[in-house]
């Protein structure tokens, strides 16, 4: 397998090469066969040596043209790269070119689509010549515009900036549909509203035990989007409540479960800051309140503890005074 990656990675390095090539050359090259002479095989180590390389390029075809993009009408200028790599020996020079060809496939493959894709839809977008001319003059030390420091704060601030503007034309009505569906929310009388802004109604009162925050408990619940959209349930995964710490979830749960006496349904409205905030989760838009209909069932305990705590809740009997002997 190690034999076959190195030999899939001097492949990609004559690829690269052999299409400079090729452009440079007549468009009939690619209709040419490549010459070969005659293989002549005169030990058994000839024959192992031969069968090897030719093994070794078992699905290699495929690879290089839904991998490498290899044209197969070009193999000739394929062949003709692949041999000036094999011949080039540890020539500096062609390490170097090599290296140049594999950065700026990789550059232009894959970094140069990514921060095309952060600046679509923002007030600047990202030119192809001047991004490769700009990597380009950092590699020679350039500064004539910029410094490499100038360089990554400049763009460092402009790329936070238009981040900010993409995010407001995007989830920016998102986020103030569900500040506006809590607002109007918080003025009904049967909805609790804590200092960090979560909401909650009650829909059963339980008399059970209050989870702490490490305690691990078990739940059946339903979430929801504003618009009334169901993204999860505990239904989905089991007719078994959830189960998982009352602190491994997000915040406005956090807060909600440490409150809750066992046997307690509450209705719970979460403001995104509590929720999943800029993030993007699924269904979940950045900047979504949600809404939860939470059940709290049960706590799960080692049963060790249980009986612990058990043990605990019941009133100690006191023992009778020993009575005095008289002497």
């Amino acid at each position: 397998m190690k034999n076959i990656a190195l030999l899939a990675l001097v492949l990609l390095a004559s690829a690269s090469f052999s299409t400079i090539q090729a452009a440079k050359k007549d468009k009939k090259k690619a209709e040419e066969k490549v010459v070969v002479t005659p293989v002549n095989l005169k030990s058994s180590s000839d024959s192992v040596s031969y069968s090897c390389g030719m093994s070794l390029t078992n699905g290699l075809m495929p690879y290089l043209q839904q991998q490498l993009g290899v044209d197969t009408a070009y193999m000739a200028d394929f062949i003709s790269g692949f041999n000036q790599i094999l011949n080039s020996g540890d020539d500096p020079k062609m390490k170097a070119f090599m290296a140049g060809q594999q950065i700026a496939d990789q550059l232009k493959s894959r970094m140069l689509p990514s921060v095309v894709k952060d600046f679509t839809n923002t007030p600047d977008t990202i030119d192809t010549k001047l991004f490769f001319r700009g990597f380009s003059d950092a590699l020679q030390a350039d500064t004539t515009v910029f410094s490499q420091q100038q360089a990554e704060d400049f763009f460092k601030t402009k790329q936070q900036e238009n981040m900010k503007v993409k995010e407001e034309r995007l989830y920016g009505p998102n986020r103030d549909a569900g500040r506006k569906f809590l607002a109007d929310n918080a003025k009904r009388d049967s909805v609790i509203t804590t200092p960090s802004g979560l909401q909650y109604k009650v829909l059963v009162k339980g008399e059970g035990e209050v989870p702490q925050a490490t305690d691990k408990v078990l739940v059946n619940y339903e979430g929801r989007l504003i618009d009334g959209t169901v993204f999860d349930a505990s239904s989905r995964h089991g007719d078994k409540p959830s189960s998982f710490a009352a602190n491994q979830v997000i915040r406005g749960w956090t807060e909600a479960l440490t409150m809750m006496p066992v046997g307690s349904k509450w209705q719970l409205f979460i403001p995104y800051e509590l929720a999943y905030g800029e993030r993007n989760a699924g269904q979940i838009k950045p900047y979504s309140a949600l809404i939860f209909d939470v059940e709290l069932v049960g706590i799960d305990r080692p049963a060790a503890e249980a009986a612990k705590v058990e043990t605990a809740d019941k009133p100690v009997a006191k023992k009778p005074a020993a009575k005095k002997r008289k002497k």
